[in-house]
C-alpha cells in the first residue's frame, strides 16, 4: 500500500494510545497529539522520519491535526455491551461455568491470547474486552470437551457486517485451547466468501498461509507442536486428496494440535468431509470433540422439506455432527428468522436431530461506532439516503432475465460521480492507502449484471478521458459537460466539504485511472480482489453473490434497486452496514422511497424481536419461546421465511400474536371522501360512548378515557373505518386490520377507549366532548399520507388507562412495552390529527395488553396465496 505522512504520524500516535491499559483517560488523545507536535518541532521532520522508519515526512496543516484528533476520538471512544443469553430448559440445569472457572485457574490459553493481541491492532480496547466476555459465555454453553457424549446446538445473532467473524474467530481459538480437536467452519455458499473467511481464519488462528507467517503468526513465539493443521487453503476448498496430503497421515489420536477446515456450504463438499472421516474412523468418533460453526446459518442450512426427506445440505450437516459422540453446533447469523422455523422436535435416525438452537441463543451487541440500520433508516433527516425514482424507463422493477438494457438512469451516473469524488476526498484526508468500493445491486439476473457493467464501463471510460484532457485546466467545467456534472454532484452531495472544488478535481486527475469495474456473480470472468500491497478502487456490480457475508472494503456509495420484502433477503443485501471509520459522512445509499420504507419497517420489527429476546432472558424463557415470538410477530408476514415449504401449498395460514403490541394507522387515505367518512366514524363512536356508555369519561390532561366498553362497539368502529393498505396483510401500513377484527371477535374481553387531545388551536367537538387536534408531520405520498416515523401516538399515550401507582412502576413515561404488560384490557386509541396546511385527518391505534410471557391464543387467518406466489416468484432467478 502507498504510504503518506498523515497516516504515518497518525499510526505513531495510534500505537501510543493502544499501549494505554483500559479506557483512555480524558484528554489523552489531545495530550499525545500535542506531544507529537512538540517532538516534531524540536527534532525536525528529517529526524522524526527516522523515528518512524520512513524516508521522509511532510508537514501537516492545522486542519490535518484537527481531523486526526476527530478520527482518533471516533475510534477510541467506542463502547460495546455484552450480549443477551436465552437458554433451553435442560441447558439451564447444566453447569454453565466450566470454561470461565477454568480460566480463573490460569491454564494455558495459547490461541486466544495471541488472537487477543492481534485484534488489539484493529479494535478498541472495550470491544476486545467484550469479544472476550461474549465468547466466554458461548464457551460455557457449548460444553467441556472432556465430558462424555454430548450434543449442543446454539445460535449467535449479530448485526449485518458488524464483526461476527471476529467473534467466531475468538470462539475457534478458545475451543482449541479447551481441547476441541476438530473444528469446521461452514462459510456461506459462494467461493468468494469461503476464500475470504479462510484468509481471516489463517490470520486469526492458523498463523500461516502457504508457509508464510500471517496475522497471529507474525507475533512470534510460535509453538510448532501447537500449529493448527488446516485441511483447506485460501484458494482450495476441502477435497480428500489434499486433506490426506496436508494431514500427512496424522489423526486425532496422535497429534496435540487442532484440525480446522473452512468449507463452502455445498452438498458435495460436506459429503467429501463425511467420507474422509468415515474412511479414517469406522465407528463413531468417541474421544475427540468437534465444533461446527455455521456462518450465515439461515442460508441453505435450514430443512425446507418434509422431515422424512430433509434438504441435502441440512441432511449433510446433521450427518457430519452425528459422526462424533461429542459435538457442538453454533449457528451464526444476522437474520435469525429462518432458523426458528426449524422443527425443534425433528429427529431422523439416519441423519440425527435437526439443528434448531435448542440449548442457547446469544444476541451480540454492536459497538457504538457501528454504521448500522438504525442510524441509516430510522434517522428522520435521511442523511445517508438519496431517494430515486428515475429508473423505470431504463430498468423496470419487474424486468425479466431477457430484458434488453439500452440505457442507465441519471441517478446511477450521479452515484458513480459521487464515488469518484469520495475517493478524492479520502485521498485529501490522508486515507489514500485505503480501498474504496461502490455497490450496484440493481437486478437479480446475471445477464443484466453484465449489460450494466458494460454501460458503467463506458461511462467511466468517457469520464476518465475528459478528466485527463481537461481536468487540470482553470476552466475545466466549461470545457467538458462530464466535469460540469461532476462539480454539480459535488456541490449537491457534499455541500459542506472541507475541501475546495479545485483541489478535489486535481486529486481526481491523479487517481481516475485507478477506478475499475468488477462483476460478482456465478459467471464472473475477472475476480474482485483487494490486494494488501495495492489500493483497489472498484465499482462492484452483483446480486446474491454479494449479499451473503462478502465484505466490500471501503464501501461508500450503494445503488440499490432490488425489490424484495423478505426479512432475511433484504437485510443481507444491506452490504452498506458495517464500519466506516473516518468516512461515514461520505456514505450515501441510492434507493427508492418504497424500499426505504421496507427497510425501516423490518428494522423496527427486528429491534422489537431483540427486545423480546432480552425480556425472555430476564424471564428464563427458552429458544423455543423466542422461535414462537418470531413466528407469530405481527410484522412477520413480510418475511414468509419458510417459503420453500409454502410455495406449492394451496392453503397458507398465518398465525399472529397481537399481545404486547401496538398497531396504528400510520398510512392514512388522501381521498377527500374517505377522509370525511373516517372523521365521521370517530365522531360516531365518541357520540355513542358519551351518550350510551353507563360510565362517564375520565379526563386525563385534556384527553378522554372511557372504561369497560363492550367489544361490539369496537368492532362496529373497525368495520366502518377505511384503513389504507397496499398489501393483503396491512403489514406495511402497520395495521393488520383483518387480524385485529378477528381478535375483537375471538377474545372475550371489555375494552378501554381513549380520545387524545393535542397542541393545535383547531378543536374537535362532539356533544360534551371537546379536544384540540394533535399536530403531526406527514409525508405526502401518491394515494395516502404517511405519518413521519410511523408514530401516530406519543410515547406516553398508552399509559392513559393505567392508575397513577401503575405508572410509577414504569421505567419511564414512554415505556410502551412496560405499559402493555400492566394493561388489563386492550385499548382503542382515537386520534384527530392536524398535518401540514391545517388538514384534519382521522387515525387510530390499538394497544394490546401482555408481552412475551402472555399466553393468549394467536389469531389465525388464511392468507392470499396469489400474493405469496408473486413474492416467491421474485426469488426464482438469481445470480
Amino acid at each position: 500500500m502507498e504510504r503518506n505522512s498523515y497516516q504515518d504520524i497518525k499510526n505513531f500516535i495510534y500505537k501510543k494510545l493502544q499501549d494505554v491499559d483500559g479506557i483512555l483517560p480524558p484528554n489523552q488523545i489531545e495530550f499525545e497529539i500535542s506531544n507529537t507536535k512538540s517532538l516534531i518541532s524540536t527534532v525536525g521532520l528529517d529526524v522524526f522520519a527516522r523515528v518512524l522508519s520512513v524516508n521522509s515526512v511532510d508537514k501537516l496543516t492545522d486542519n490535518d491535526w484537527k481531523r486526526m484528533q476527530r478520527e482518533l476520538e471516533t475510534y477510541f471512544n467506542v463502547h460495546m455491551d455484552k450480549g443477551i443469553l436465552v437458554q433451553g430448559t435442560e441447558q439451564q440445569q447444566r453447569d454453565n461455568t466450566w470454561w470461565t472457572a477454568r480460566q480463573k485457574q490460569k491454564n494455558s490459553h495459547y490461541y486466544w491470547n495471541r488472537y487477543k493481541e492481534f485484534i488489539k491492532k484493529s479494535f478498541p480496547s472495550d470491544v476486545v474486552k467484550t469479544i472476550g466476555e461474549d465468547t466466554d459465555v458461548i464457551m460455557d454453553n457449548i460444553e467441556d470437551p472432556v465430558v462424555q457424549n454430548f450434543s449442543r446446538h446454539g445460535m449467535v445473532v449479530g448485526h449485518v457486517q458488524s464483526g461476527k467473524t471476529a467473534n467466531y474467530s475468538a470462539l475457534v481459538c478458545k475451543a482449541a485451547d479447551a481441547g476441541y480437536k476438530f473444528i469446521v467452519v461452514i462459510a456461506g455458499g459462494m467461493n468468494n466468501l469461503r476464500n475470504q473467511t479462510q484468509e481471516r481464519l489463517n490470520e486469526s488462528f492458523v498463523g500461516i498461509d502457504q508457509g508464510i507467517p500471517v496475522g497471529v503468526g507474525k507475533l512470534g513465539n510460535i509453538r510448532k507442536e501447537l500449529l493448527p493443521v488446516s485441511l483447506t487453503t485460501k484458494k482450495q476448498d476441502f477435497n480428500k486428496r489434499d486433506a490426506n496430503r496436508n494431514s500427512q497421515g496424522l489423526n486425532f489420536d496422535n497429534i496435540s494440535s487442532p484440525v480446522i477446515l473452512v468449507i463452502k456450504k455445498n452438498s458435495r463438499t460436506l459429503t467429501n468431509v463425511i467420507d474422509w472421516l468415515e474412511a479414517q474412523y469406522r465407528t463413531q468418533i468417541a474421544n475427540h470433540a468437534m465444533l461446527l460453526i455455521d456462518d450465515e446459518s439461515d442460508y441453505a442450512s435450514i430443512n425446507t422439506k418434509e422431515e422424512n426427506d430433509p434438504t441435502s445440505i441440512n441432511k449433510k450437516i446433521r450427518k457430519l455432527l452425528s459422526l462424533f459422540e461429542k459435538s457442538a453446533y453454533v449457528a451464526y447469523t444476522a437474520t435469525p428468522y429462518a432458523n426458528i422455523f426449524i422443527d425443534h422436535e425433528a429427529d431422523n435416525e439416519d441423519v440425527g436431530q435437526d439443528i434448531f438452537p435448542k440449548d442457547f441463543i446469544y444476541a451480540l451487541d454492536a459497538p457504538t461506532n457501528y454504521f448500522g440500520a438504525e442510524k441509516i433508516f430510522l434517522n428522520s433527516n435521511k442523511k445517508y439516503l438519496v431517494e430515486i425514482d428515475d429508473f423505470d424507463d431504463h430498468l423496470p422493477s419487474n424486468h425479466k432475465k431477457d430484458f434488453e438494457l439500452s440505457s442507465i438512469p441519471e441517478s446511477l451516473y450521479d452515484a458513480i460521480r459521487l464515488f469518484v469524488l469520495n475517493i478524492a476526498i479520502r485521498n485529501l484526508r490522508g486515507q489514500g492507502n485505503k480501498h474504496n468500493s461502490m455497490l450496484i445491486h440493481a437486478t437479480r439476473f446475471t445477464r443484466i449484471h453484465q449489460k450494466l457493467s458494460e454501460k458503467v464501463e463506458d461511462y467511466i471510460t468517457n469520464l476518465r478521458e475528459h478528466i485527463l484532457a481537461y481536468g487540470r485546466l482553470s476552466n475545466a467545467e466549461k470545457q467538458s459537460n462530464h466535469i460540469k456534472n461532476l462539480k454539480k454532484t459535488y456541490k449537491l452531495r457534499h455541500p459542506n466539504s472541507e475541501f475546495k472544488w479545485e483541489e478535489v478535481l486535481l486529486t481526481i486527475c491523479s487517481l481516475i485511472e485507478s477506478v475499475i469495474v468488477r462483476e460478482v456473480h456465478q459467471s464472473t470472468k475477472i475476480r474482485l480482489e483487494y490486494h494488501k500491497d495495492k489500493v483497489t478502487n472498484a465499482i462492484v456490480i452483483g446480486g446474491t453473490s454479494l449479499a451473503r457475508g462478502f465484505t466490500l472494503e471501503g464501501l461508500s456509495v450503494s445503488y440499490f434497486l432490488r425489490n424484495t420484502v423478505f426479512y432475511d433477503t433484504l437485510m443481507q443485501m444491506g452490504r452498506w452496514f458495517g464500519y466506516r471509520p473516518d468516512y461515514e459522512d461520505l456514505c450515501r445509499i441510492y434507493m427508492t422511497s418504497n424500499m426505504y420504507d421496507n427497510f425501516a419497517l423490518i428494522i423496527e420489527a427486528t429491534m422489537d424481536l431483540i427486545d423480546n429476546l432480552k425480556r425472555m432472558s430476564e424471564a428464563k424463557m427458552t429458544p423455543k419461546d423466542f422461535g414462537l415470538s418470531v413466528k407469530h410477530h405481527p410484522d412477520s408476514c413480510l418475511q414468509v421465511t419458510a417459503r420453500n415449504k409454502q410455495k406449492n401449498s394451496k392453503d397458507i395460514f398465518f398465525e399472529m400474536k397481537l399481545d404486547g403490541h401496538l398497531k396504528e394507522t400510520s398510512w392514512i387515505h388522501k381521498d377527500p371522501l374517505r377522509v370525511t367518512e373516517n372523521l365521521q366514524t370517530i365522531t360516531n363512536i365518541v357520540m355513542n360512548l358519551d351518550k350510551y356508555n353507563e360510565k362517564k369519561p375520565i379526563r386525563v390532561q385534556g384527553s378522554y378515557l372511557w372504561k369497560d366498553v363492550c367489544k361490539d362497539t369496537i368492532l362496529e368502529f373497525l368495520d366502518k373505518f377505511h384503513v389504507y393498505t397496499v398489501d393483503p396483510f396491512g403489514i406495511k401500513s402497520r395495521m393488520p386490520i383483518d387480524f385485529v377484527k378477528k381478535y375483537v371477535i375471538e377474545v372475550d374481553t371489555l375494552w378501554d377507549v381513549a380520545l387524545y387531545s393535542g397542541e393545535s388551536n383547531q378543536e374537535f367537538e362532539v356533544g360534551n366532548v371537546c379536544i384540540n387536534l394533535q399536530k403531526r408531520q406527514a409525508r405526502d405520498k401518491e394515494n395516502y399520507f404517511e405519518i413521519t416515523n410511523r408514530q401516530v401516538s406519543s410515547g406516553s399515550a398508552e399509559t392513559i388507562s393505567l392508575t397513577k401507582d401503575e405508572q410509577k412502576l414504569l421505567k419511564s413515561k414512554s415505556d410502551r412495552k412496560g405499559a402493555r404488560e400492566m394493561m388489563k384490557k386492550p385499548l382503542l386509541m382515537l386520534h384527530v390529527l392536524e398535518v401540514e396546511g391545517g388538514m384534519k385527518l382521522a387515525a387510530f391505534g390499538v394497544s394490546f395488553p401482555g408481552g412475551v410471557k402472555s399466553n393468549n391464543k394467536t389469531i389465525k387467518l388464511k392468507i392470499n396465496t396469489v400474493y405469496i406466489q408473486q413474492l416467491l416468484n421474485e426469488e426464482d432467478y438469481d445470480d
